[in-house]
């Protein structure tokens, strides 16, 4: 699962959410299973009254998240040639739908993006009331360098930036 949830409440009984990805060993790289037990999480945070903050962060020093699973994806494409593998319709569904959540999420959110802040774990960054990043953070959408469009939420994201910098991670991944 790789996924650790805790709940820490403060002096006047409110009450904070605290969800870690913990695969350090994979910089944090969002599997199925992972994605499914964070958006059944959130959901029930969501809907308790006694949550007044969700943070979400990566566990290990190098990574938030280095995005999604891409070597179980790779093998499920490299099992199912020609067609559209089961494992990577879902992942992606799934993926995008916790996406959705996150930026329409009815508490506030805050995310702490350390290390490596790559593809996914840009969706999921980017999609926090409060994003918090740290010297040693690299953000980028390198799915750019194997002829990927960036995906979750992206197109939202990198529009708003300052400038040209969307036009200009979007299209390099740097």
């Amino acid at each position: 699962m790789s996924i650790q949830c805790e709940v820490l409440t403060g002096a006047d009984g409110a009450r904070i959410g605290i969800a870690t990805l913990d695969a350090p060993k994979a910089l944090n790289a969002l599997n199925l299973p992972m994605i499914e037990v964070l958006d059944e999480r959130l959901c029930a945070w969501a809907n308790d009254p006694g949550i007044v903050c969700v943070l979400l962060r990566g566990s290990g020093p190098k990574a938030f998240c280095a995005g999604g699973d891409v070597r179980a994806l790779v093998q499920a494409c490299r099992d199912h040639p020609g067609s559209v593998p089961p494992l990577t319709a879902t992942f992606f569904a799934a993926e995008y739908r916790l996406d959705y959540r996150l930026h329409t999420y009815p508490k506030p959110l805050l995310c702490w993006g350390h290390g490596h802040v790559l593809g996914g774990g840009m969706g999921l960054l980017q999609a926090a009331g409060i994003r918090i990043v740290t010297p040693s953070s690299r953000l980028a959408m390198p799915e750019i360098s194997i002829g990927l469009y960036p995906d979750v939420g992206a197109s939202w994201f990198l529009s708003r930036l300052p400038g040209k910098l969307g036009l200009f991670l979007g299209l390099t991944g740097a």
